[in-house]
């Protein structure tokens, strides 16, 4: 039987790390067990599975993931300025990752970026927006899903 490639209807199991252009890991599992996904299933993005498209068994790339392909560009609406108060009693530092509960009570994360006396801006971007990935992959099956 020929190799199977990845693609549409198929189950990968690799070993990969995310970097950023500086060399940065973000995330990895080659240290860890590796990571199983059915192509669509959602647990990695489109941009990242296209990426993936054609590769087999045993084979092992960096792949560049550009902002459009990966978590996108920064929305400067998604950074918001508020109100001092509604940070009482809490020690702002830029960089800070502040959780916040939108009306459906779903958790959202955003950064404090800058802050003073009165207000306090705070990207909800997600923090890899804007940025060119280096996405490394060893494959190590693909099978019919």
């Amino acid at each position: 039987m020929a190799d199977v490639r990845i693609g549409a209807e198929t189950e990968v199991t690799l070993h990969f790390a995310l970097k950023l252009e500086d060399g940065n890991v973000v995330d990895s599992t080659f240290d860890k067990q590796p990571a199983t996904f059915k192509v669509g299933d959602g647990n990695l993005l489109p941009g990242f599975e296209l990426a993936l498209y054609g590769l087999k068994a045993g084979d092992k790339r960096t792949l560049s993931i550009d902002p459009e392909q990966g978590f996108g560009q920064p929305n400067p609406a998604n950074v918001q300025i508020m109100p001092r108060d509604q940070f009482e009693g809490m020690e702002l530092s830029h960089g800070l990752l502040v959780i916040f509960n939108d009306a459906a009570k779903t958790e959202l994360p955003g950064v404090v970026k800058e802050f003073d006396e009165q207000r306090v801006t705070i990207d909800f971007n997600h923090p890899l927006a804007g940025k060119t990935l280096a996405f490394d992959v060893e494959i190590i099956e693909v099978k019919l899903a």
